[in-house]
This record gives C-alpha cells, sequence and structure tokens, in this order.
C-alpha cells in the first residue's frame, strides 16, 4: 500500500502541487514552469 501512494505523490509536480498553476498575489494565476501547467513531474 505505502508504495502506491509514494508513486502518485512523486507524480504530482512538488512547486505547484499538481494544480499546474501559481495563483498570484495581485490576481489572475501563472502556468507553473516546472512541470509547463500539467500538473505532473
Amino acid at each position: 500500500m505505502t508504495r502506491v501512494k509514494k508513486e502518485v505523490v512523486t507524480k504530482t509536480c512538488p512547486y505547484c502541487k499538481g494544480e499546474g498553476y501559481f495563483q498570484l498575489r495581485l490576481g489572475g494565476s501563472e502556468t507553473c514552469n516546472c512541470c509547463n501547467g500539467s500538473g505532473k513531474k
């Protein structure tokens, strides 16, 4: 069971937490440069 959970966690981009974008403080959003907006590593 723990192996499956670890695989799922590593597939998600650590910078945007799988969302594919960042919320900007001034409003709007920006595509994550690490995963190019896919949300996956």
